[in-house]
């Protein structure tokens, strides 16, 4: 699904908790050269492959993979993809320093907690089978992982696809970071806001380790011009994307 010249959607859907959730990873191209921005849900290798074609990309000119934080929907397909593409090239792998122990499988995903695990039942929809039950669990607690070959820290500019700035959005994780595209002018905030009925909001307070400070880091963004932002979750925003997100860091209250 193309955005503007040289940033697609790469759209993946799974069914969670009982209904279909489609998030949104980001494919760059410069027509020589293509970054993914997060690989979706485990186990929908198809639709990325279906996504990279639509965008007119081949999988050889896929140079990096960019994992914006350790949650499962973001993490959860890199392994396939990267089976997938290694054999026409090497791909580098790119996280901040935060994130890489829970990419690579080293520790448990921060927000699997033993809390969290005894709450499951709950969360999910009434009548769920126990097996599913149980799949779901080993998955939360064994999830798909893979080698990151490189840091990145706020500020620092990536040059590919015309220059992508990465800029740290603590809070939704400890290390989530979102993406500046320059020759776009386009954020790719992740996790750090989403689009709710057709409104841009913040993440959700349940769904971040520390919701002040996930708002807090809305206030970085006042330092770019953006024309339009994709959310992970929500697709596409583009009316008057910084004054929103000003109206958001400025009004949401701070919670943790």
């Amino acid at each position: 699904m193309r955005v503007t010249n040289g940033v697609h959607l790469v759209a993946v859907t799974n069914s969670a908790m009982g209904k279909p959730d489609t998030v949104y990873p980001v494919l760059l191209t410069d027509g020589t050269e293509a970054v993914l921005i997060d690989t979706g849900y485990p186990g929908r290798l198809v639709d990325l492959q279906q996504g990279i074609a639509d965008a007119g990309v081949d999988r050889a000119q896929i140079a990096q993979v960019i994992i914006t934080h350790q949650d499962i929907d973001h993490i959860g397909g890199l392994p396939a993809l990267l089976d997938h593409v290694k054999a026409d090239r090497p791909v580098e792998v790119l996280a901040h320093p935060f994130e890489v122990p829970y990419i690579q499988g080293e520790k448990r995903l921060i927000k699997v907690t033993d809390e969290a695990l005894a709450k499951m039942d709950a969360v999910l929809p009434p009548g769920t089978p126990e097996a599913f039950k149980n799949r779901f669990k080993a998955l939360l607690l064994s999830p798909p992982s893979a080698p990151v070959d490189r840091t990145i820290t706020d500020g620092q500019r990536l040059p590919i696809c015309g220059g992508i700035i990465v800029i740290e959005t603590p809070g939704h994780t400890p290390g989530h970071i979102s993406l500046y595209h320059e020759p776009t002018r386009t954020l790719i905030a992740a996790d750090a806001l989403m689009i709710v009925d057709g409104e841009l909001r913040p993440s959700l307070p349940q769904t971040c380790v520390d919701y002040g400070q996930a708002v807090r880091s809305l206030e970085r963004f006042a330092d770019y011009a953006i024309d339009q932002v994709i959310c992970y979750h929500g697709g596409v925003y583009s009316t008057d994307v910084n004054r929103r997100i000003a109206e958001l860091a400025a009004e949401t209250p701070s919670i943790g």
